[in-house]
């Protein structure tokens, strides 16, 4: 076990400081990130440190210009999947401050717009990413950093990018992600109210954009958030009557 714990933080900071001067060609840098998410994949948390040590180029390199906003959408997946691990690893605790956790998460999001693309070579890298989202709860992070747009792009993407083909799991994910947010999240009511509004949007039978399985993932979050959907009624209702007053006037 030692050897073999020896031989992973090798490896890591051997592919670690290459990030510093990553290839010029997108094909050899995405063989790069994809050894270095594999090897942090082999990293359990609570790491020793020695380990820290190890994972340190990474740390720094990842959040790095070059490679958060690289313009290949296939490198921003797969520098998504490491910094994922990155965050799994060291869980509870973020491993970067928050100006860069909101950066983090902006990958993130981005990652589930091509959610449903089974023809990519990164499709089950983006259900990798969603489930170790779930799983160590960063939903949770970013309603304390308050990405209210970041959240709200994030339950459009999932409306959007849900498929029947998809593994029970990713509608199992999506749905504990979007019921925590509205039931727990502490929103405002002007918040909540625009993180309901893609939900309505899915439950709208006359827009035929909306899949069948998205509009099941809409009535299957509704069904956990009676009052919120109590709320929204509400809401909209008082202003469908302000607006039909302003109207009168005019």
């Amino acid at each position: 076990m030692a050897s073999a714990n020896k031989e992973l933080e090798e490896e890591l900071l051997e592919a670690g400081n290459k990030l510093f001067d990553p290839p010029s060609s997108i094909e050899d840098l995405l063989l790069l990130l994809f050894k270095v998410g594999r090897c942090l994949r082999r990293v359990e948390q609570l790491p020793t440190e020695s380990m820290q040590n190890a994972l340190s180029p990474s740390l720094k390199a990842l959040v790095d210009d070059k490679l958060m906003r690289h313009s290949d959408v296939d490198v921003k997946v797969a520098v998504t999947s490491c910094l994922i691990e990155l965050t799994r690893i060291t869980a509870p605790d973020a491993p970067y401050n928050d100006h860069q956790m909101m950066e983090v998460f902006r990958l993130i999001v981005f990652s589930f717009e091509n959610l449903h693309d089974k023809s990519s070579r990164w499709y089950e890298e983006r259900i990798w990413i969603l489930e170790v989202f779930e799983k160590i709860r960063l939903f949770e992070v970013m309603l304390d950093l308050q990405c209210d747009a970041l959240i709200f792009e994030m339950f459009q993407n999932f409306f959007k990018t849900i498929r029947e083909y998809h593994p029970d799991k990713v509608f199992s994910f999506m749905k504990t992600i979007m019921v925590f947010v509205l039931e727990e999240g502490g929103l405002s009511d002007d918040t909540a109210l625009d993180l309901l509004s893609p939900i309505m949007d899915s439950l709208d039978n006359g827009n035929e954009v909306v899949l069948p399985i998205a509009r099941k993932l809409a009535e299957s979050v509704l069904q956990k958030c009676p009052a919120q959907l109590t709320t929204y009624s509400r809401r909209i209702a008082i202003l469908s009557l302000a607006h039909s007053r302003t109207a009168t006037a005019a």
